[in-house]
């Protein structure tokens, strides 16, 4: 029952509290209840829209911006959150018109909004459009470890990494406890084959700083390659724990979808067998033929990888360095993971962390359950190209 003794501020503020413990199905119900007696509150549409874009719900989440936009046209919350769910939409060109307008406005000395603009527009791929915003921050902020940072990944992922090491280093020494900037540093010196580097900064971070898996999994695996550390050793343990937390176990609901999906993906594959037919073979032929030649003709192909393209394996893949790889799927991965010198380390971590670096240069996400997803998901990326 809606409370007449809250004022629309009051229902806004409850709902940034909620929203902020990630807790937004409550926040979209306090909203909901504001709104009902303050139908013309533009922030209350707007958290509306927010709560709606943090649930995925796009097409919701884009009418609540506009019907903000439509009580306060220049309101630039409601500019950047429509802005960023248009990117969703996958409608670019409205979505950065939305955002320049913002600096049209004059809000580019707004750091935190000119932050949120550029991060939306970093996750997304629009990765020079997303360096203006985090520019317009730093004439404002200079000083800021946040900022400097984000100036650091925007130059990492346009390939510059020695500015982006520069930038990195120098939030760091503004603020040596943004654990965000350090944990990012860490990953690009590992990228770089930097290990002692990369570990002396993982090591000054705690479990309960790290937001993703990667950089645990490079922590767990260069401690145990430097240290001769094994499985269950108690230093390691709260960074197992952790790893433990951000990978989650399946709900019910997650193993049904996986089993149907499971299933459908057997009943597809059964299907394309029985299609191709001849033709398929007749494929496999001509790709066997190929595949002779190459191994025959590259003299930088080593003899030890001869057998890992041979004609009669199952499936074959190229990389774009030009290494080739035979076998089946799981055999591929295999072989892959002990060329890159990580044979210490699982398959699974093995795939994960490839599709981490896979998606830190070319922003697809590649799907590291199975062997064959994590492969044919590197040739979508581009990373590899599937002989057969």
């Amino acid at each position: 029952m809606a409370n007449p003794f809250l004022s629309s501020e009051e229902y806004d503020e409850r709902a940034h509290q909620l929203y902020s413990e990630g807790q937004y199905d409550e926040a979209l119900d306090v909203l909901r209840e504001g709104l009902s007696l303050y139908p013309n509150s533009v922030e209350l549409h707007i958290g509306v829209g927010y709560a709606r874009l943090a649930r995925e719900e796009y097409a919701w989440a884009r009418r609540s911006f506009e019907e903000a936009l439509v009580l306060e046209p220049e309101h630039e919350d409601a500019l950047a959150g429509l802005g960023e769910t248009l990117l969703k939409l996958g409608q670019r060109d409205a979505a950065l018109r939305c955002m320049r307008r913002t600096l049209e406005l004059g809000y580019a000395d707004d750091i935190d909004l000119m932050l949120q603009i550029g991060r939306s527009l970093f996750r997304e791929g629009e990765v020079a459009e997303a360096r203006d915003y985090f520019e317009a921050a730093a004439r404002i902020a200079p000083e800021s470890a946040e900022v400097q940072s984000c100036i650091g990944y925007v130059e990492h992922r346009l390939g510059d990494d020695d500015a982006a090491l520069a930038t990195l280093r120098r939030a760091l020494q503004t603020d040596s406890e943004y654990h965000e900037a350090r944990i990012y540093l860490a990953n690009v010196l590992y990228d770089r084959g930097d290990y002692e580097a990369a570990l002396y900064h993982l090591e000054q971070t705690k479990p309960e700083d790290h937001w993703d898996e990667l950089a645990i999994w490079r922590l767990l695996e260069m401690k145990r390659t430097q240290f001769n550390l094994p499985e269950g050793d108690p230093e390691l343990k709260p960074w197992e724990e952790r790893l433990s937390e951000l990978g989650g176990d399946m709900d019910d609901i997650d193993e049904m979808l996986a089993e149907i999906e499971g299933k459908v993906a057997d009943e597809l594959d059964a299907a394309r067998g029985a299609a191709l037919g001849q033709l398929e073979l007749f494929g496999a032929l001509l790709a066997d033929l190929a595949g002779h030649r190459v191994v025959e003709t590259d003299d930088d192909v080593p003899d030890e990888l001869d057998d890992r393209a041979a004609p009669n394996a199952e499936h074959a893949v190229t990389t774009r360095e030009g290494r080739q790889y035979a076998g089946t799927w799981d055999q591929i991965v295999q072989r892959m993971r002990e060329n890159n010198g990580n044979a210490a380390r699982s398959m699974h971590e093995f795939m994960l962390a490839e599709a981490r670096r896979g998606f830190s240069l070319t922003g697809v996400k590649i799907p590291t359950g199975d062997a064959e997803s994590f492969i044919r998901g590197s040739a979508d990326a581009g990373l590899l190209r599937i002989v057969r």
